[in-house]
């Protein structure tokens, strides 16, 4: 695989390199590890703690900015590691979250000789044997991989039936890169797994190989294409949702070929209008959408931005203008298992009738608290948070003060960060898909109004609910019918086997065993009693000598029994 490029924010490949990558991320974390932990455990020790409560929104500012320059400059992992740390709100502060939310995933491009030679080197063919051409401009140039428009020769076209293609190809030597990340990243996560503040809420190891697994599923291209058919045989019967073709012949781990389907960005409100599509009609319908893939399908686009959804005007058979949801980069996917979907259902039931009762609840139901955890701040924060914003649309919002939304938020994260509980890989992708949901419906349509959506689809998710405990309850009913219309039938056969004889009624292993613990249980009453009267005469000896030392000696006759009685005579 040829070498990238040098550069800021080319990856490195050379052997130094690697080493240096490596080094350059394990002291920039064992600085930050040093700071904090002379900071929050040696000064408090030493009766400053003022100093460390005083300097903490300052040094995890600084820490954050540290790593938003780190991770922008070596590219890789680091960017997507930026944007994990953003979303993991149940475990970092907001002075750290806040800082890493603006890390983009926007590089600077490999030059096209490099993507040249990785893609013949993995087609197995010249590109103009396959391409009748190819933009060495690429459209997207991200820190894993980059895009180039190409249109298919005259004949992969006619055996595809599709002309204009998008490539993907990844960056090379991106292998390497990831392989050092990981390597540093479980470094410094068995690092912190050593930390009591940290390994009392966060199993650090385990945090690591979810994100290494998520990291290894998004740049391997053929599972990127098997997700987008998947996506697209969930959504096969709804003529308002797309997806591209996958040119299978022309798709590998490290490139991958898919029809072109460039249309108007979904947030490009202008174009929108010009098309004669009201942004209004889009806003519910991408909402609608998200949910059918969260809350009935169970599979759902984990980034769905505003890069990755296109809306593709359409023209029906009488003339009528209407339009289509085409999704794209399917390489960050979540899944919901179905145990798990139920419990996001009583999370969505919850939160569309503003109980925050029974919205801890279906968060403790769905195994994300754990049993032990004292919820009730956490009813009283969301029973005020329903009670304050409950009901509000975007604009609404907008026109609350912002500095009653910063004090709320303060108050509501130190709240969740003082419970304990860990939100799963599959919640983060959850709060993430959702998150960016809301911020595309508001681009959309200012006055928005999230509820508007959540009550009808929460409604129809209660019918539904209520059809399928009517079928339990039918297909209960019937079994039960079964089980007692052969009763009479098995109690005859029973009544005739004790008549006969034929019917077993002891069993000497069973016996054996029952034995065994009723020796084993007196042994404890004997232990048991052996050690009050030895305690009762060591306590009565100072005032009574006789007495104590007599309840000292029978204490020997439960203690023989005790050691002696269990013996095993069978």
């Amino acid at each position: 695989m040829p070498a990238a490029r040098r550069g800021r924010t080319e990856p490195a490949t050379g052997a130094g390199d690697t080493r240096a990558r490596y080094r350059r991320i394990l002291r920039f974390a064992s600085w930050y590890l040093a700071v904090t932990w002379f900071f929050e455990l040696v000064l408090p020790r030493i009766g400053l703690t003022v100093v460390t409560t005083r300097t903490r929104t300052r040094r995890m500012r600084r820490f954050a900015r540290g790593f938003h320059v780190l991770a922008a400059d070596l590219g890789g992992l680091m960017i997507k590691v930026g944007q994990y740390m953003s979303s993991r709100l149940d475990v970092l502060p907001p002075e750290i979250t806040r800082e890493l939310e603006g890390l983009q995933d926007e590089v600077a491009p490999v030059p096209f000789a490099q993507i040249r030679a990785l893609a013949e080197a993995e087609l197995g063919v010249h590109l103009e044997a396959v391409f009748a051409s190819i933009d060495e401009t690429p459209v997207a140039a991200a820190s894993l991989g980059q895009a180039h428009r190409a249109r298919l020769a005259p004949a992969a076209a006619a055996d595809s039936g599709i002309d204009a293609v998008v490539v993907k190809v990844q960056r090379p030597g991106i292998d390497e890169i990831i392989d050092v990340d990981l390597a540093a990243l479980r470094k410094v996560g068995g690092w912190l797994s050593r930390v009591r503040l940290v390994y009392d809420r966060v199993d650090m190891p385990a945090l690591v190989e979810e994100f290494a697994a998520t990291s290894l599923e998004e740049i391997d291209y053929v599972h990127e294409a098997v997700n987008s058919e998947r996506f697209a045989a969930d959504f096969a019967d709804n003529e308002r949702v797309r997806t591209p073709a996958i040119v299978w012949e022309r798709t590998t781990r490290r490139v991958l070929t898919l029809e072109d389907v460039s249309a108007i960005k979904i947030t490009d409100v202008e174009a929108l209008a010009l098309a004669g599509i009201d942004p209004a009609e889009v806003a519910p319908v991408f909402t609608e959408v998200m949910f059918d893939q969260l809350f009935t399908h169970g599979f759902f686009h984990a980034d769905p931005h505003p890069g990755n959804i296109f809306v593709t005007p359409v023209v029906d058979a009488s003339g009528g203008r209407s339009f289509a949801l085409t999704f794209i980069d399917f390489g960050m996917m979540g899944e919901v298992p179905a145990t798990t979907r139920s419990g996001l259902r009583s999370l969505l039931l919850a939160a569309a009738s503003r109980d925050g009762r029974a919205l801890v609840a279906a968060i403790r139901n769905v195994g994300v608290l754990l049993p032990s955890a004292d919820t009730n701040e956490l009813e009283r924060a969301m029973t005020a948070l329903f009670a304050r914003f409950g009901g509000m649309g975007f604009a609404e919002l907008r026109e609350v003060d912002e500095r009653e939304f910063r004090q709320f938020a303060v108050q509501f994260g130190d709240v969740v960060r003082s419970l304990p509980f860990q939100l799963p890989e599959n919640f983060l992708l959850v709060i993430r898909a959702m998150s960016l949901t809301s911020g595309v419906a508001s681009a959309l349509y200012p006055a928005f109004n999230l509820w508007d959506s959540v009550e009808p689809y929460a409604s129809q998710l209660l019918r539904d609910e209520r059809g399928n405990i009517a079928q339990d309850v039918a297909k209960q009913a019937v079994e039960t019918v079964g089980i007692v219309a052969r009763l009479p039938q098995r109690l005859d056969a029973l009544l005739t086997r004790v008549d006969d004889g034929s019917l077993a009624t002891t069993s000497p292993g069973v016996e054996r065993r029952i034995a065994k613990l009723e020796r084993a249980s007196r042994r404890v009453i004997s232990a048991l009693v052996f050690g009050a009267l030895l305690i009762a005469g060591v306590l009565m000896r100072p005032d009574d000598v006789v007495f104590g030392t007599v309840l000292m000696g029978a204490s020997g006759i439960p203690l023989l029994h005790a050691l002696l009685a269990g013996r095993d005579r069978s």
